[in-house]
């Protein structure tokens, strides 16, 4: 029977651990999550007498920052935790798992982010003009991410 791929619409952030930091309803819901990716860089290396091509060996992997968006909140433990890193200068990472959920909220796929902790924040400019929902951005820099399997 043949299957189709999985829509990326239906998912859930998890924010492992935050809920003891700061207290209150746990932030999930999110419009938008971007940047889980990963580079693999590589070196180059010239071999003596082969003119034809160069070795590339694999050196390190580069992880991208997770950006999350959504409607802006008033009170929330993701923006209590990062301005307790601007204003305080103490950052506590994070760890984040990242779901992928069907049509009957079954985990499709899931991503575990190791150690995040945010970098920046920002929300939509303020027009008169234009009646728009307020929307923020958080970003967030980590370690690493591994994809975990579902059975």
């Amino acid at each position: 029977m043949f299957k189709y791929p999985p829509i990326g619409l239906h998912f859930s952030v998890n924010f492992i651990g935050l809920v003891a930091l700061m207290p209150g309803i746990p932030d999930i819901g999110f419009q938008e999550v971007t940047g889980l990716d990963v580079t693999v860089t590589t070196e180059e290396f010239k071999e003596g007498g082969e003119n034809r091509f160069s070795h590339k060996l694999p050196t390190t992997a580069t992880f991208s920052n997770i950006t999350l968006k959504r409607g802006m909140l008033n009170h929330s433990q993701l923006i209590s935790w990062f301005k307790k890193g601007v204003e305080e200068f103490h950052f506590t990472p994070s760890d984040l798992l990242i779901t992928l959920l069907n049509e009957d909220h079954v985990p499709l796929h899931a991503w575990n982010v190791v150690q995040a902790y945010p970098v920046k924040w920002s929300v939509t400019g303020l027009n008169a003009q234009e009646p728009q929902l307020m929307v923020e951005q958080v970003e967030l820099a980590y370690q690493y991410y591994r994809a975990i399997p579902i059975i």
